[in-house]
């Protein structure tokens, strides 16, 4: 299992939300491309970086900030956040970002998610953020019509190779993962499942690494010490 550090940037900071509330915001560094470096020197391979303002607003205001962290370190980069046409996916991917994640605009736009996919194949995942069991979008901000699991099967049918599955209700929150949910995915689904939200703990990436899902994002449990990201990834291997 691949392990995800995660920086979600907010006006070029390097923030975590509780529960994807934006009034509950704490900033851990002015210096995202740092934080970025740190990961590298304890290990990492991957990273998740997620826009805030662009998944609140459907716009990319830490695009900058997106590729000088790709452009300091030789991490794999995947971004989510307000990417929403395919001129913003064509800009990433001329910037060297690795990998692309499209939420709001997955459920609204399915040609669009379908051009993508088309287009990049595997330089594309879909990110599913439920809330009370139905998908969630435009920065968490709203819960669609959608079931999470329908939706799922949907992106399999359509070739989406990677879900990055969020359970909102644990994000930041510090209260454990919901393995009950990535086991349910990573036995239904034959995709990449990658598990974000409320992954607080070793024993977390213990348990999330025997299920043989793909990876684990980290972000809280990392800035606030709870996990030492040199031995996540260790134990996720």
């Amino acid at each position: 299992m691949v392990i995800y550090p995660a920086i979600d940037l907010y006006e070029g900071k390097a923030v975590r939300l509780y529960k994807g509330d934006y009034q509950q915001m704490t900033v851990y560094s002015e210096n995202p491309v740092e934080v970025a470096k740190e990961f590298a020197r304890k290990g990492a391979t991957y990273i998740h970086l997620v826009d805030l303002e662009g998944a609140k607003n459907g716009d990319t205001p830490n695009f900058e900030v997106v590729r000088n962290i790709k452009a300091a370190t030789s991490l794999f980069c995947e971004v989510g956040g307000g990417i929403r046409s395919m001129e913003v996916i064509r800009r990433y991917m001329d910037a060297g970002i690795d990998r692309v994640i499209l939420g709001t605009a997955a459920v609204t736009d399915p040609d669009f998610l379908k051009e993508a996919v088309t287009q990049y194949g595997k330089r594309i995942a879909v990110g599913v953020d439920i809330r009370d069991g139905y998908v969630a979008i435009k920065g968490w901000t709203e819960k669609s019509q959608l079931e999470a699991f329908a939706f799922c099967e949907k992106m399999e049918q359509l070739g989406v190779p990677a879900l990055i599955c969020t359970d909102i209700s644990k994000d930041g929150a510090m209260q454990g993962a919901n393995h009950d949910l990535y086991q349910q995915l990573s036995s239904k689904f034959s995709m990449d499942i990658i598990a974000s939200g409320g992954v607080s703990s070793l024993e977390d990436v213990q348990r999330l690494a025997k299920m043989k899902i793909h990876g684990a994002i980290i972000g809280k449990a990392y800035y606030t010490g709870a996990i030492d990201l040199s031995e996540a990834i260790e134990v996720a291997k």
